[in-house]
């Protein structure tokens, strides 16, 4: 209830002014993040070209009841210097 009751205080003001608080609360966090921009898009890129992409087609293409990457199958081929590739892909999909 309380947290309705907020939301509704704050629909209730102007909207510009809501956006200026909202801005305000976020400055430092936004500020951490653009001082760190680069360093996370560059590790973004990377990460769904390999463990994210897995984890998405795991999701969308495994059955209703299993949909998560074999991560210890992962451990092992990237061990064993095994390349990102279909190949990999398909040994560690849930079946």
């Amino acid at each position: 209830q309380e947290v309705n009751n907020m939301a509704y205080r704050l629909a209730m003001t102007m909207p510009d002014c809501l956006h200026k608080t909202i801005e305000s609360v976020r400055k430092k966090k936004m500020a951490h993040w653009q001082k760190n921009s680069e360093t996370n898009r560059s590790w973004l890129a990377l990460n769904m070209m390999t463990e994210a992409r897995a984890g998405f087609r795991a999701f969308n293409e495994g059955p209703k009841d299993n949909r998560e990457v074999d991560f210890l199958e992962l451990r092992r081929k990237l061990a064993d210097a095994h390349p990102w590739n279909d190949d990999l892909y398909r040994a560690i999909m849930p079946s």
